[in-house]
């Protein structure tokens, strides 16, 4: 007797095809699969942060992180599940960062039991090492960004150091709110990659 085999949708058909085209490095299946994707992502994630630019820099993170691992994907299971696990899971260690970080060290936290407890915080701020490993880091990064083309370079200033909305973006390069999304993801690609190529050659 013939084994039966699950059926598989159109829309699976057609990602398992573009998941293929991406994993041999056709630039194209990835833009498709990004502004295919990209809404879907975004719109969960905002459900989960409630800001939008916080939602739009995660769903920026969840492609790349995804486009990183693309040899990793098992073509057995749904390329949007396995998009919108890792968009989740970024999303869970975001929220938990941010958690930790507007805890104050100066209130004391009050258990169940009813018991106080301080954070007894050293100042990293006077060691000498962790200042020359984050002006080392910093330098890095500025001759990182110094030699991404001009439009990108344009933008990781607007956005990262100016902080700058992507509709101010927008606005600013007079160019629309969609095509900054997408130069900003290039953009990042890029800035990683130049940041690889920095560190080899000091």
């Amino acid at each position: 007797m013939d084994e039966i085999k699950p059926r598989v949708s159109k829309n699976t058909q057609e990602d398992r095809k573009l998941v293929a085209a991406a994993q041999r490095g056709e630039n194209h299946a990835f833009e498709t699969l990004l502004k295919k994707y990209h809404k879907s992502v975004y719109y969960m994630l905002l459900k989960m942060v409630r800001n939008s630019d916080d939602a739009e820099d995660l769903t920026q993170e969840a492609f790349a992180k995804a486009f990183k691992s693309i040899e990793k994907f098992d073509s057995k299971y749904a390329f949007s599940t396995w998009l919108f696990r890792i968009a989740t899971n970024n999303c869970i260690d975001f929220i938990r960062k941010k958690r930790v970080q507007t805890v104050s060290i100066d209130q004391p936290l009050e258990g169940d039991d009813g018991s106080t407890m301080r954070f007894d915080v050293k100042d990293h701020n006077l060691d000498p090492n962790d200042t020359l490993l984050k002006k080392q880091r910093a330098r890095y990064l500025e001759m990182a960004i110094d030699r991404l083309p001009e439009k990108y370079r344009i933008l990781v200033e607007l956005r990262y150091f100016k902080e700058y909305s992507y509709e101010e973006v927008a606005r600013e390069l007079q160019i629309p709110l969609g095509t900054v999304k997408a130069q900003l993801f290039r953009a990042r690609e890029l800035l990683n990659q130049e940041l690889k190529n920095v560190k080899s050659q000091m």
